[in-house]
């Protein structure tokens, strides 16, 4: 098991940018898979963005592609959702989560969850 922690979230006004990140704890990530979820109000969480531990290859949502940048950093852990160009319908609980193996867009496929962090953007 893997014990995932989410900060970075904060509130912000439309059209800026954040970075929430994710730090790992527990074990070595060389053959995780680390993706970004946030449900919108009223739903299920939904894929954002995924990153694979070992080569860095990554795969977003097709929405959200040119805005968001999924990203690591080897030596802390830590997986990171570069967010920009930030609109009011981005406002969500953005969750970590981490799987073993190949990168997998269904939140089924997950089952190590961080805690989230809220984004709350405003007009």
């Amino acid at each position: 098991q893997v014990q995932l922690v989410e900060s970075g979230g904060g509130m912000v006004q439309a059209g800026d940018s954040l970075r929430p990140s994710c730090a790992g704890s527990g074990r070595t990530f060389s053959s995780y898979a680390m993706g970004w979820f946030r449900p919108a109000p009223g739903k299920e969480r939904e894929f954002v963005a995924v990153i694979m531990w070992s080569d860095g290859s990554t795969s977003y949502a097709e929405s959200l592609e040119g805005r968001f940048t999924i990203s690591r950093d080897n030596a802390k852990n830590t997986v990171y959702l570069q967010m920009n160009s930030l609109k009011t319908e981005d406002t969500a609980v953005y969750y970590c989560a981490a799987r073993r193996g190949r990168p997998r867009s269904s939140v089924y496929e997950y089952n190590n969850w961080g805690q989230g962090t809220q984004v709350t953007v405003s007009s």
